[in-house]
């Protein structure tokens, strides 16, 4: 065995379980950490307090005397906790967070010094914003970019900084982040969804849309993730021989969960406690050393800004275990991979939920109103939603027969199918008194208040309704939810938009009651929608070539899964809903195909690097000691050792041939990469490595992973897989 790898394993084996000791209830710590409501109470003034809260409920200006009083009342409460220094935090074009530390101390002549925060340094900041990505909305000698204090989302307390979640926005003020549009989009949910949902209730003054995050993940050794070239600087193995005990036997889905892992979810769960992040269910998942841990569902805006912390959370808490969180979507062949189940929905201010039932026909046909719409949001605009999703991380698992296919469907249950199949059968225009009151009663009366066990659930199925939410489960581990779900709330925005305006017009110019028109919009939705609703194996090849005759797409890499996001039809979406400009998404378009483009890249090297000069080396070397133990049975058989040393003699040459075949394709990568380096145009780029270099990761892996098995063990340089994923 390695040294390095020998080395890795026993500091493994020798670890011992780090016991976390938790101070008090969950209940009793929850956002002890925020500045929250209450805390905000306690330490505002009642016209400081009055001016934030309408800031977050209504979106008004906060006045710059009120933001010097929260800005006061938030350095105490800071300093009343330790804390030394201030940061915007914020989500750029990345994919993660960023910050910028600055202390509250600050000189004031004399030898003294005072801790100064006022409120200038509260709403704005001007951070480097030249190595962000930008997709050329500003060029690299323009630094100059601007983050904003968000009030909907509360500032908290990590460690010694006071965290301020903010926008960030462009000098020629283009959003550079994910937060920026998806509270462009929030706003524009909240004002269609509103116009809609009075047609069930005038009291309702504002909808929000919820949302609750599913995290998946994987825990390693700390040590044997840094035996791994290729898991430390991509996230995933790029090569490895599966073990051959994996997840067959189902025996770690839902199991016991192992000490090290169950004392690391301990102290994460408390440190979400503190910061206000609502860990509720934690278990482990299918693969071996996967697990998973989720949130009661909050405000979308916020459940973003949490999952987000959360990842950053994950991987200094695992720190303090000698553990490694692996957010990537494939870590590991062979087993399956994480995703980020996105739970929506939309909930009013006088307390429903839009998309559950309800006890009456009225209250259940809001329900259908929402339901449907959602549905019709989905079929227009399939393509964007798995653009949302694609990623290079997340190609491994999508249509991998483990998580969601490429092709986006909606899963309603048999129950619901059937409702919408009788709803189809509404008389066009006019309902006589007994069509109104067989509809009313029959149809839209009998569905139950309560449909989270009326039908299974489909794993396979994208986009699922779970009862009185929908799933997103094609939404990669690592990815910032704030990127599906800009779209999710987009799209549904411009469907409710549409309804209204059709329902209107229908009362308006064909004289129908509210409920008859409503009857008729949602009559032609559910048969403009029907092909996107499947209930069936979402893994077999008949859905593919079923999805090709209803019209669905199947874009199942990155380069083309992202094309729609700079069609006229995006374009036209968002430019309308006022959630992003032309600009803004051709920026957006072009980062992502540089991201995909060096993501690649990387991996090539790294995996380039790893053969030739670990795997090729190790081979070369046991085959010499197989070629000088044939020698020495040639020295002591003879003319017999041909057949004597047969096995050995077959592997030096299989050897050989993997040695060739490594070196062959490699070069031959190589090559391809050097072409697609040169090219300038990013789409162009993206297409060569999607097309010309990923497809040699596989026929590279296959020799290596082929050489793991016949060198012998103690020779073997990298971690196995049997030893990453079942060593506690």
């Amino acid at each position: 065995m390695s040294t390095f790898r020998f080395k890795a394993l026993k500091e493994t084996l020798n670890r011992t379980p780090i016991d976390f000791k938790e101070n008090g209830k969950h209940s009793e710590n929850f956002g002890i950490n925020v500045f929250s409501e209450n805390t905000m109470r306690q330490y505002l003034t009642k016209e400081a307090f009055k001016g934030v809260m309408s800031s977050m409920e209504h979106g008004t200006k906060i006045e710059r005397k009120i933001a010097d009083q929260v800005a006061s009342s938030m350095k105490d409460w800071a300093l009343s906790k330790g804390v030394t220094h201030y940061t915007h935090w914020f989500q750029p074009l990345t994919g993660g967070t960023a910050e910028k530390h600055d202390a509250f101390f600050e000189p004031i002549g004399g030898g003294n010094a005072v801790e100064r925060f006022g409120g200038d340094a509260l709403v704005q900041q001007e951070p480097d914003a030249s190595s962000f990505p930008s997709g050329g909305i500003r060029n690299t000698f323009e630094a100059r970019g601007y983050t904003a204090w968000d009030p909907t989302s509360p500032a908290f307390i990590y460690g010694t900084t006071l965290c301020i979640p903010t926008i960030f926005v462009a000098y020629t003020g283009e959003a550079l982040d994910n937060k920026t549009p998806l509270l462009r989009a929030l706003q524009a949910v909240d004002k269609h969804a509103t116009a809609v949902a009075k047609y069930f209730d005038k009291n309702v003054r504002k909808v929000n849309a919820s949302l609750g995050v599913e995290q998946e993940y994987f825990l390693i050794d700390k040590a044997l993730v840094i035996s791994r070239p290729d898991l430390l600087m991509t996230g995933r193995t790029l090569l490895g021989h599966g073990s051959a005990k994996g997840q067959q036997l189902d025996d770690h889905y839902f199991g016991s969960i192992p000490q090290r892992a169950l004392n690391f979810m301990r102290e994460l769960e408390s440190e979400c406690m503190k910061l206000g992040i609502p860990a509720k269910t934690r278990h482990n998942e299918v693969a071996p050393n996967q697990f998973e841990l989720a949130p009661i569902y909050e405000e979308a805006n916020l459940a973003v800004d949490h999952n987000s912390l959360m990842m950053d959370i994950m991987g200094k808490i695992a720190s303090n275990h000698n553990l490694r969180v692996l957010l990537h979507e494939k870590p590991f062949a062979g087993i399956n991979g994480s995703g980020k189940h996105n739970n929506w929905s939309l909930t009013t201010d006088t307390g429903v939920n839009l998309l559950g039932p309800g006890k009456t026909p009225m209250r259940n046909l809001q329900f259908l109103t929402f339901f449907i719409n959602t549905i019709k949001a989905i079929r227009e605009y399939e393509e964007l939603m798995r653009a949302g999703v694609a990623s290079a991380s997340n190609d491994h698992r999508l249509g991998a027969n483990e998580a969601p296919p490429a092709i986006i469907s909606v899963f309603i249950g048999a129950q619901l199918t059937k409702v919408l199949n009788e709803l189809e059968k509404v008389t066009d225009g006019k309902l006589s008194p007994q069509e109104k009151t067989d509809l009313k009663l029959n149809v839209v009366g009998k569905i139950p208040e309560i449909l989270l066990d009326n039908t299974d659930r489909n794993r396979t199925s994208p986009f699922a309704f779970t009862g009185n939410k929908f799933e997103f489960r094609a939404v990669g581990s690592i990815a910032n939810s704030a990127k599906p779900m800009t779209i999710l709330n987009t799209i549904m925005a411009k469907t409710l938009k549409d309804f209204k305006i059709e329902v209107d017009k229908l009362i308006k110019e064909k004289d129908l009651k509210k409920d008859e028109a409503i009857f008729n919009v949602l009559r032609e939705y559910i048969k403009q929608s029907k092909d996107i609703l499947f209930e069936g194996n979402g893994y077999s090849a008949e859905w593919e070539e079923e999805a090709v005759k209803r019209g669905l797409s199947n874009n199942k890499t990155t380069p083309s899964a992202i094309k729609p996001i700079v069609s006229k039809k995006t374009i036209d979406l968002y430019k309308e809903m006022e959630v992003l400009s032309e600009v803004e998404l051709r920026a957006r378009h072009e980062i992502q195909l540089d991201e995909y483009s060096l993501r690649i890249q990387i991996e090539g090297r790294v995996l380039g690097d790893i053969a030739m000069n670990h795997i090729i080396p190790t081979a070369v070397n046991y085959q010499n000691k197989l070629i000088k133990n044939v020698r020495g049975l040639k020295d002591l058989f003879g003319k017999e050792f041909e057949t004597i040393a047969k096995e050995q003699l077959d592997l030096i040459k299989k050897i050989s041939e993997h040695i060739s075949g490594i070196t062959t394709k490699t070069n031959a990568m190589v090559e391809e990469r050097k072409k697609a380096n040169i090219m300038e145009d990013p789409e162009e780029k993206a297409n060569a490595y999607c097309d010309n270099i990923r497809p040699y990761f596989d026929k590279i892996r296959y020799h290596c992973d082929k050489l793991e098995l016949m060198v012998d063990d103690e020779l073997w340089p990298l971690t196995k897989y049997r030893e990453m994923l079942f060593t506690r």
